[in-house]
């Protein structure tokens, strides 16, 4: 470009050669006087006015430092390129110039005030009546430049000074590069409009990233002003409304950084080493300077950089720290290079400036506002109408907001009513290759993100991202106990016992049927178990039932094959019959026990629990209670009792045995059997162990109930043993019955404490079956070898033995019985053990035989 006169004319290049560098920087310190210093004046019909930061911020009490070559010459050229073309353009403005007057910011916003009062000159009346020239003359004023619309400014809290002045004097304002959410407000801003998108989508573009790449515990770090702390109060505000992200630390960079602050900056984000995502609202320099001091702290790899159009892909933050900032991620609003690009030779690195896209678009803006309010004003007019030069900004305001054309990127431009222009980003990551370093697109957000994350690449050069939570998710079968304040922290607690994980945040009981699964997400059946046959806990009951039920079938068939002899008529054939039928019982109950469980088996058990005992016991405790009315009788007179026929016996012992059976049927018709399985009995402290019992409905209380009557006789058979243990030893099976009784009950003594105390083991089922079955057997055998293996061993082995005595009388039984007992009573009385005299061994002979008399008369 040259400049001639009033008039730039293009020579069909955009920019940039070093040349031109020098030949800006002269043109905006060039000074008519001092009013226009640090600006740019071209003539035209209708004067724009532009604001860019061609210098960057000067250190302290010095307003305009080093010179920025991207964010400041590069936009300044796209805007004198843009009006260039749009004065070569003969269907846009036809026949009316444009002109600009262009002002440094030098990137403060108190300066970028002080400058933009250049603009509204022309709007402030000036009062020369008390000016009078040297001469006497009038004085003669230069009429300054009327701004009818500014392009800019670069930095929101630029923008929103400025726009502040502008407003007041209803000048409209389009910026190319302002994104803070808060010049968004009508009310507030009602005369800027911009062409990128506000910093309410940039934010939630990040959000959606930041969601998309599994991170919920992120810090912030803002440059103070509108621009980085609008934005993170954006990301901030939009996080917590859709949840799943949690602000570790919101850290702010001072407008005025003191020496170190950027390395307390580091360090503070340091205390919180989980939150590794930085999201980053800050300028361009202070980007830069916030890499220098990771590096200083050789945190390499360990920050995840999620940047703001701020960063963009810029190279300049990056320049000399590329390890640093390499992984990050940017957005940057949807943009192309101009074809107009001017580069300095073939092979050389330079990228176009980010924003050059914007500023043409709204320098084009502005002019597609002015065509349409000149057809509407002036009709077939050519130049400006009277109209259109008296019309104040308010009118083409209006115009500006209406602008619908493609931009310099090929997608519309347009204004929301709040002069906002729609969000489009692309998503940049800076990675670094073998060969090179570069920012590469990974993805786009247009109201939505479109992320290809297998396009990205992390520090360790591996495709897999990294985690930036606070909390390791809970594994299955965890809950997440919330840390409070913090919802994206917690800490992960397994659910125990029979607890089963319902959904992230709470355990739940299992049904009393059901236990956890492995990885405790559901509930499982629990296994229903019984005893089996081949189990240990069986195996030895039955064989000791089998060997018994053998052993009273032998005795059986041996007291029926010799039913006329005397032995078996002396022991009470009838009796002896129904008290082995008892034993057999006791014997067979076994099966009965470990058969598997269903109603037609614990109909039987209920019966037969009980009933064997019954009998053995209701036979015994009639034998002996006749043994010992006979001998109480024999006292008093020699007249024989009642109802100790064999008849009698039996009426006496079945009516014993029908208490029980009365018992049964009771309990029949008030809770008739059936099968239940008892999750209770096996179940375990470790669920996987738990199994449920599949059982009869037999409860321990109705199972003492159930065997209280056999036990109450066979105590009552006791005490007639006991009283009767003064009988001789040659009568009746008195003393055998006896030492029957006291066996049993030390037998059944140690069963109660066995079968009550193993209630809460695990192995209930087992031991109690076992206990329960063996002790009935154990009385069983006690009650078959005491009582009928001797007079079997006579009637097999002696058989000599087994010949009928000679028969007495009633009163010579009792009368030889009773004089024996006094006989015994007499000899313990006497010292040096002399136990006989001479009567006792007169009575022994009629003794013996008197007994034998009984005993042969007793079955009669």
């Amino acid at each position: 470009m040259v400049y001639e006169g009033k008039r730039l004319v293009s020579c069909h290049c955009f920019f940039l050669l070093t040349a031109k560098f020098y030949w800006i920087l002269t043109l905006m310190q060039r000074t008519h006087g001092q009013e226009y210093a640090h600006s740019i004046r071209l003539d035209g019909d209708i004067i724009l006015g532009g604001l860019f930061p061609v210098h960057a911020k000067g250190d302290r009490g010095v307003p305009c430092g080093e010179l920025k070559k991207e964010k400041g010459i590069h936009r300044l050229e796209a805007m004198l390129y843009a009006v260039d073309q749009i004065n070569k353009d003969p269907d846009l403005l036809a026949n009316i110039t444009l002109g600009v007057r262009i002002l440094d910011t030098c990137s403060r916003d108190t300066y970028a005030l002080e400058q933009s009062l250049t603009f509204v000159q022309a709007l402030i009346e000036k009062d020369g009546s008390d000016v009078k020239c040297a001469n006497g003359d009038p004085p003669i004023f230069t009429k300054p430049d009327k701004i009818s619309g500014v392009i800019g400014a670069a930095a929101s809290s630029v923008s929103i000074m400025v726009a502040n002045i502008l407003r007041l004097f209803k000048i409209p304002q389009i910026s190319y590069a302002s994104t803070a959410p808060e010049l968004s407000d009508n009310t507030r801003y009602d005369y800027f409009s911009r062409v990128v998108p506000p910093d309410s989508y940039q934010a939630q573009a990040m959000v959606d990233i930041v969601t998309a790449l599994g991170w919920n515990y992120v810090s912030t770090l803002a440059s103070e002003g509108n621009y980085g702390e609008s934005g993170v109060e954006a990301f901030t505000q939009i996080s917590r409304e859709i949840g799943g992200v949690c602000i570790a630390q919101s850290l702010k960079i001072p407008r005025e950084p003191r020496p170190g602050e950027f390395e307390k900056i580091i360090k503070r984000l340091l205390e919180t080493p989980n939150a590794r995502a930085v999201i980053m609202f800050a300028n361009e320099d202070d980007i830069r300077r916030v890499l220098e001091a990771a590096k200083k702290a050789n945190q390499s790899g360990h920050f995840l950089w999620i940047g703001s159009d701020s960063w963009g892909s810029k190279i300049s933050p990056v320049q000399q720290q590329e390890e640093i900032a390499e992984g990050a991620v940017t957005i940057l609003p949807k943009r192309t290079s101009i074809d107009g690009l001017e580069r300095i030779a073939r092979d050389s690195a330079y990228e176009q400036e980010g924003k050059v896209q914007f500023v043409i678009d709204a320098v084009y803006s502005m002019a597609y506002a002015l065509h349409n309010m000149h057809k509407d004003l002036c009709p077939g007019y050519i130049g400006l109408c009277p109209r259109m030069s008296t019309s104040d900004g308010k009118e083409l305001l209006s115009y500006i907001r209406a602008v619908n054309f493609n931009g310099s990127a090929g997608t519309p431009v347009v204004f929301n009513e709040n002069g906002d222009a729609p969000g489009r980003y692309d998503i940049f990551q800076y990675q670094i290759t073998n060969k090179s370093t570069e920012y590469k697109v990974i993805g786009q957000w247009s109201n939505q993100l479109h992320l290809n994350v297998e396009d990205m690449q992390w520090a360790n050069r591996e495709h897999t991202h990294p985690a930036s939570v606070c909390s390791l998710p809970c594994k299955a079968g965890e809950r997440k106990k919330t840390v409070k304040g913090v919802p994206c922290c917690w800490h992960c607690e397994r659910c125990e016992g029979y607890h089963y994980q319902v959904d992230e945040f709470n355990c739940e009981l299992c049904p009393i049927n059901k236990r956890p699964n492995a990885n405790r997400t559901d509930c499982q059946l629990i296994p229903i178990i019984k005893l089996e046959w081949h189990s240990p806990w069986a195996i030895v009951p039955v064989f000791i039932a089998i060997l018994g039920i053998i052993a009273t079938t032998f005795v059986i068939v041996t007291f029926v094959r010799h039913n006329d002899t005397p032995i078996v008529r002396a022991s009470g054939r009838e009796l002896s019959y129904v008290l082995l039928t008892g034993i057999f019982l006791c014997y067979s109950i076994t099966f009965l026990m470990i058969a598997a469980p269903d109603t037609v088996v614990c109909s039987f058990r209920r019966i037969f629990l009980g009933l064997g005992m019954c009998f053995s016991y209701a036979a015994l405790l009639t034998k002996t209670n006749r043994i010992h009315r006979i001998f109480e009788q024999g006292k008093k007179s020699v007249t024989a009792p009642k109802f100790i026929s064999p008849a009698s016996q039996l009426v006496i012992t079945f009516s014993l045995i029908s208490l029980q059976l009365i018992g049964v049927f009771i309990w029949f018709a008030i809770d008739p059997p059936h099968t239940i399985v008892d999750y209770g009995e096996q179940r375990t402290l470790e669920p996987e162990n738990a199994r449920g019992v599949l059982k009869c409905d037999i409860s321990d209380l109705s199972l003492i109930c159930s065997l209280g009557y056999s036990i109450l006789l066979m105590v009552t058979c006791t005490v007639y043993a006991i009283k009767t243990r003064g009988v001789p030893e040659t009568f009746n099976e008195a003393k055998p019955i006896g030492f029957t009784m006291y066996t049993t009950c030390i037998i059944w003594l140690a069963f109660i404490p066995i079968f009550f105390g193993t209630a809460q083991s695990a192995e209930k089922m087992y031991i109690q079956t076992t206990t329960l079955t063996i002790s009935m057997s154990l009385s069983a055998s006690v009650s078959l070898g005491m009582l009928y293996m001797p007079k079997v061993y006579i009637i097999i082995f002696h058989p000599e033995q087994n010949v009928q005595k000679r028969k007495r009388s009633f009163k010579a039984v009792v009368t030889a019985a009773t004089m024996q007992s006094k006989l015994t009573q007499k000899g313990n009385d006497r010292p040096n053990g002399e136990v006989k005299t001479e009567l006792c061994e007169s009575l022994e002979t009629n003794s013996k035989s008197s007994v034998d008399l009984v005993k042969s008369g007793s079955t009669s």
